[in-house]
This record gives structure tokens, sequence and C-alpha cells, in this order.
């Protein structure tokens, strides 16, 4: 029976428990989903192996990976890496040319493998500065561009593969698997040292949390493969052998999942909001019963509490809201999707209501790189369902909150360090526990609770603590709010960048029969859309505090996005660059100019 000690061994227990999995991974090209089934991945794994050991690839080198999507190639050069003893340096593909530039040259990778013609141009651009990079090899056929495939056929030739054999037994599950660089809000990107264990008791703790059938199931993946909660979430699949088919962008991703009819997807919170939107759209367009049966379906799914809480009555009207509302939601998604995990930021608890009200329930958890990443998870089974909250502590995983409410983590999953910081390093994993920057609490039936960010929180001039997230999050619940930060450290009030969603507006425009303006900045300029955003602030500003209310707001013309910077590539706000690229906003909200 195959130990699982090492990332490598995914593969090999895969093949062991469910024979030959035909569709273990699948990667659409050219209109056609191309399958490779779990000993083709394993032989084009160890090709890969033989290539890099006669390329001069020793114990402990770095190979970076930078793919704009998901495929099976990405699966096999992880692989291929590990088997050798080296390791992988996963690169967001979104990043600037500058950070690239950064990561390849503190990783000191020297080979980099790229998946399509922009990320390319990309490496290309800084490759002299680069002195380490021996090599780019790309995923597609780009001209001048050496391709992956030149190291299947080097490697095609077995007689190393004892070689091959040698190095895999040598690495033991201390080691060093994969450098992950975080996306840092501000300054340079940290390279988290993650070791085998870290990501193997990560996946094997996280397994008993995820309610599968082994064998049985299929997956869409399109999140990000170089962020580590899709990678281990990947792993996880192997271990469960799932099917897994790879999304083709995100916004192929409605057209993927009716192709692909997954019963498993993982999303980010943004994502789940924007679904949730066009729902909701679509059903605003009904007329008559058909609007009124929608409606009462969506207020029903809004008060929803799992384990029949609500008692005989409503439990009885949800019965006939599913079949008659829910089941079309639950077709538009595919027809099986039973099942979504959502990680990266706080979910909306109305979000989380409304989907388990469909049958689509989401299990949100909580992580960070540092931790593999899974600290948390709900689960339906059990009672260890709770809204509002990231779920129960997974196995091996010991939690304790700090005196300031910052949560403390302590487990295998914790990773060995950052690369090259040990300054970083110590601060991080002070006292034997590593410290998250999160504030929370965990209550009496052990489900914990994030309520905001420890370097976020700010107070007002008189004194008053702000969580700017738990507002955003409350905000964003307007369908008029696409994007939000709260501002105000040090001021006498809270305010906030609101960058509106001209989508929706556009439609509200139509609707009502109204003029807003073309451009961005007509309609930002606009005083029916000023006068209905600030309807939709002071109805949410109610759940809070006198101290914590939305005072002011400016919108912003711009849609905040990655290449915009307003936003990492985990779509995290980058606070100090808003906060910079608005200033005259500021100034004018509290009067400095």
């Amino acid at each position: 029976m195959v130990n699982i000690t090492r990332l490598f061994d995914f593969p090999y227990y895969q093949l062991e428990k469910f024979n030959s999995i035909p569709d273990a991974l699948v990667t659409k090209q050219n209109g056609v989903w191309n399958k490779t089934s779990t000993e083709e991945y394993i032989a084009q794994s160890n090709t890969i192996s033989r290539a890099l050991i006669k390329m001069g690839i020793q114990k402990n080198d770095k190979i970076a990976i930078i793919s704009s999507n998901n495929r099976t190639e990405w699966h096999i050069m992880d692989i291929g890496v590990l088997q050798t003893g080296a390791q992988t340096v996963p690169i967001y593909p979104t990043i600037g040319e500058e950070d690239y530039e950064y990561i390849l040259n503190h990783s000191g990778s020297s080979y980099c493998f790229v998946s399509d013609i922009e990320v390319y141009n990309k490496v290309k651009n800084i490759q002299a500065n680069v002195p380490a990079l021996k090599e780019v090899y790309s995923f597609n056929e780009i001209e001048g561009c050496e391709n992956w495939t030149s190291l299947l056929t080097l490697g095609a030739d077995t007689s190393n593969q004892d070689v091959v054999e040698d190095r895999k037994n040598n690495v033991t599950t201390q080691d060093l698997a994969t450098i992950i660089y975080t996306s840092g809000t501000t300054g340079k990107p940290k390279g988290v040292m993650l070791s085998h264990q870290n990501i193997v008791s990560n996946v094997l703790n996280s397994a008993p949390r995820i309610p599968f059938e082994p064998g049985k199931n299929t997956a869409l993946s399109f999140l990000p493969i170089c962020h580590i909660f899709e990678r281990m979430i990947l792993y996880l699949y192997q271990y469960y052998g799932v099917s897994v088919y790879f999304g083709e962008s995100i916004e192929k991703i409605s057209d993927n999942i009716k192709e692909v009819r997954p019963n498993v997807i993982t999303a980010v919170p943004r994502l789940l909001e924007k679904v949730y939107d066009k729902i909701y759209a679509k059903g605003a367009e009904l007329t008559g019963i058909k609007k009124a049966l929608f409606f009462w379906a969506i207020n029903l799914g809004l008060r929803y509490e799992p384990y029949g809480a609500n008692g005989f009555w409503y439990e009885l009207q949800l019965k006939i809201a599913r079949k008659l509302i829910f089941s079309k939601w639950k077709e538009g998604l595919g027809g099986n999707l039973d099942l979504m995990v959502s990680g990266s930021a706080a979910l909306q608890p109305r979000l989380t209501r409304v989907f388990a009200a469909a049958e689509i329930p989401v299990m949100e958890g909580y992580g960070l790189t540092e931790t593999s990443p899974v600290i948390s998870v709900n689960d339906m089974r059990n009672k260890g369902f709770k809204i509002g909250t990231v779920g129960k502590l997974i196995n091996g995983v010991e939690v304790k909150i700090a005196e300031d409410g910052e949560i403390l983590c302590k487990g295998p999953n914790v990773m060995i360090g950052y690369y090259k910081d040990e300054e970083k390093t110590k601060e991080a994993l002070a006292n034997g526990y590593f410290h998250t920057g999160d504030i929370g609490n965990i209550d009496a039936e052990g489900f914990l609770k994030i309520t905001d960010r420890k370097k976020e929180m700010f107070k007002t001039s008189g004194g008053k603590y702000i969580a700017p997230q738990l507002i955003e999050n409350t905000m964003k619940q307007s369908r008029f709010i696409e994007q939000i930060m709260v501002i105000g450290d040090g001021e006498k009030m809270p305010a906030a960048f609101i960058q509106p969603s001209f989508e929706f507006i556009k439609e509200w425009e139509k609707l009502h029969g109204i003029e807003v303006g073309k451009t961005n900045q007509e309609i930002i300029s606009n005083p029916k859309v000023i006068a209905r955003i600030q309807e939709e602030v002071d109805h949410l500003n109610a759940k809070f505090g006198n101290w914590e209310k939305i005072k002011r707001f400016e919108l912003t013309p711009d849609v905040w996005s990655i290449d915009g910077g307003q936003l990492t590539p985990t779509l995290k706000l980058r606070r100090k660059i808003v906060l910079e690229m608005y200033k005259p906003l500021y100034e004018k909200i509290y009067g400095q100019s």
C-alpha cells in the first residue's frame, strides 16, 4: 500500500486504489477535452524527471511554473520536478514584470515553464536581468521558444529511471517541496517555504471534511493553481480519485460547468457574488406569478438555518421552493453540483444561506499560504456547519486566541519559514505559533469566526476601533457596490472610496428609463447615481454602531483590478496603493485640500 508522505505519492496512491482513472486530468484544447489517465500522468511525470536529471537538475534546485490557466501539463511538471528532489516555484501570471524579475532572482530558479505568449513575453522582457535562468519553456507552441515536449523527447529513454527512483527514495517528508510567493498588499512578495509534510498533512487532515464517495466524483478546477488553496485541493482530488477538468478561463466558467457537469468546484466569494447577482438579475426580469415565486424563494433562502432549525412549516415551504425555483439554479450550474468550497476571503452569510437553501451548500474554510492552507472548514455532516463561521478546526491543527484577539496556529501544516528572510520568519513564528494577523474567536461549539485583519483595523481620532473588512463585506451586499475600501485612520469618522457596479447601474438605468451617462466618469458624477448609492449605504449602515457608520463616500471611475493595481492576484485590496491612488478624494472627504 502506498504510504503518502510526499506530494508525488498522490498519483501513485490513486493508481493503486482506483486502478487507472481514464480522465484523471482533463484539459480542453482546440475545442476538445483531452483526457490523461492516472497511468499516463505517472508515466509522463517520470519522463519529465528523467529529462530534468539529464539536464543536470540537482536536489534543491528551483524550477518556476507560470500558467494563465490550470492545465494537465502543470501537474505533470509539478510531480516530475518534485521526484528529482528539486522544488517548484509557482508564480501568479497576472503580476508585473518587476515582480517576475524579483521572484525569479530571489528563488534562484534555473528554468521557467510558461503557458502562453503573454506570459512568455513578460518573462522574455526581464530574462536578461535574471542571470541564473538558463532557459524558458512553454506549454503552448510559441515561435522562438523551446516547447516543454522537448523534455518528453529527452526523457523518453528510460535508462536513467533507476536514478529517478533513487532521487525519490531520498526525498523525505520534511524536505522543502515548494516556495510560494505571497502577493503582499505592501512591499516585496515573501517566499513561503512549504515542505512535503506541510501540504500532505493538510490534505490528509482536510479529507474527512469533504463528503466524497471515493472514485465517483468530477471536479471543475479554475482558481489559480499557483495559489496553495487550489493546489492543495488538487492533491485532495487525486487522493479521492476525482476526475479533474480544468476550466478554460474565468470568462468561460459558465459554459464549462454546463459541459463538465461537476459535483464539486472551489470558488472565491467574489465569484459566488457574481453568480448570485446573475441569478437575481434574471429573476428581476420575470413578470407576474413567476416573478413573485422567484422572490418568495429568495426571501425564504435568506432566512435559511441548517438542521431544520426554522421548524416544520419553513422546511415544507423550502421543499416547495426547491422544487419550483432552486432546482433551476442547480440545473443552470450543470445539474450535478452539490458542493462548493470557498476560501481566500470572507463569504457573506446571506450567500451561504441562499446557496444552502438551493441545495448547493458552500463550505467556507479558513487558512493562509503559511498554513498550507487549511486551518478550519465547515462540513454539513454531524452538525459541523454554522453560518457566519469558517467551521471547526481540522485534525492535527491547534489554534489559540492571543490577548489582542489574534489567531495563533500550530501544527504540521505550518510553514518552514520565509525563504532567505530569518527576521520575518522569527516574527511570524514567535513562541512556537504562527501569527496569522487575523482577529477572531472560537465559540462554545468549537466554530472559528474571523472578524478582521489585525493590520487593517484602525482607530478614529475619538479612539474608537474600526474593523474595515466587516463593514466592506456588508456594503458589498448592495448590487450597486462592486468594490469598497473603508478609510479614516486617525480621522474623526470612517468614510469610504466606492467603485460602483457599472454593469448593474446600466441595467438599473434601462429598468427605470433614465439617463445616467455613457462614461464611468459621467456615471459617478450623476446626482441620481450618488443619491441611490447613498440610500444603499444608509440602509446597510443601520447594522453598525454610530462610530462605525460610513459618514461620507466618494465614487471612483476606475474598475478596480489586478492590472489597475488596486487588487492583489487573490483579489484582496492593496490598501496603501488605493489610498495613494485616490489621495485627492481623501482630501476632499476630510477637508485637507
